[in-house]
């Protein structure tokens, strides 16, 4: 879904303050974040977004599309974050850097995005001014937006950013775990251990600070472990891949197969009860 250019109109009276928050895991390791809206959806005022473009997978089983992530006054102040971003990019940078510079934030970590990602050139970018303008701040991120980054981040990064990659996107065939930070999805703590992965569980900052095979436990949510079946997100990111190339080598198209409990909702549509608060996992 396109983005629209920024239009004076749509500015808002009053951007969003503060930007930074903690949820409950931040909280517990003494860390911000900044949120977007998960994935794709529709703004009040019809436009409609997409801030994850390379997410794969992920999608079907993403903790930022249900619990506490649909609750009307969370979802309002991860709209008005993006709005924000769409509407005035210059300004939304300022009001960042200025937040920033709290003696709060000083030796402390950002986690750029608990959901949502790096959507666009420019707005990626942006961050990146951010970022060098706070050097005393500590900032990282999970991220499927690979060669965005491979362009625009790994080149010349700043001193004070970590990212890891996380499977589970439309970008998996890019990544080389022997030479990238990697993170993957797996149905347990166990089936992690046995892959020789390394669970960044008791700490989110061992995504970017422990070794670099990162292994994250999937939420206990049932209808998410069933999808799971078992898989990590990169295996079943792979099982998808292969499954679109033999369709494309044979020149048929695949059969339209429903994922049950996944049907097509309309925006603003609830998509079932809602759970209590998951853990803030990469999505």
């Amino acid at each position: 879904m396109p983005f629209p250019s920024s239009t004076p109109s749509r500015l808002p009276s009053s951007p969003p303050s503060p930007l930074l928050i903690q949820n409950r895991e931040m909280r517990a390791i003494g860390a911000w974040n900044w949120t977007l809206p998960a994935w794709a959806g529709r703004l009040p005022d019809g436009r409609t977004y997409n801030t994850c473009p390379s997410a794969g997978i992920c999608r079907h089983v993403c903790y930022a599309r249900h619990g506490t992530y649909t609750w009307p006054v969370v979802k309002a102040k991860h709209e008005a974050n993006l709005r924000f971003v769409l509407d005035d990019l210059p300004a939304w940078e300022q009001a960042m850097i200025s937040e920033l510079g709290a003696a709060k934030f000083r030796g402390v970590w950002i986690r750029i995005h608990d959901s949502g990602d790096f959507f666009t050139d420019a707005y990626t970018r942006s961050w990146l001014r951010v970022i060098r303008a706070r050097p005393e701040v500590n900032f990282y991120a999970y991220t499927k937006e690979v060669a965005r980054f491979r362009a625009l981040v790994e080149p010349a990064p700043p001193d004070n950013f970590l990212w890891v990659f996380s499977y589970g996107g439309t970008q998996d065939t890019a990544l080389d775990p022997e030479q990238d930070r990697v993170a993957d999805v797996f149905p347990d703590e166990e089936s992690i251990t046995a892959a020789g992965w390394h669970s960044q569980e008791a700490n989110d900052l061992l995504a970017v600070l422990g070794p670099h095979l990162v292994g994250i436990p999937a939420n206990r949510i049932p209808h998410f472990l069933k999808r799971l079946n078992g898989r990590t997100f990169r295996s079943w990111q792979a099982e998808v891949d292969a499954e679109r190339h033999a369709h494309i080598r044979s020149g048929t198209r695949p059969a339209l197969r429903v994922i049950p409990g996944d049907q097509p909702r309309l925006p603003g549509q609830s998509e079932g009860p809602s759970v209590p608060e998951p853990h803030e996992r990469a999505a």
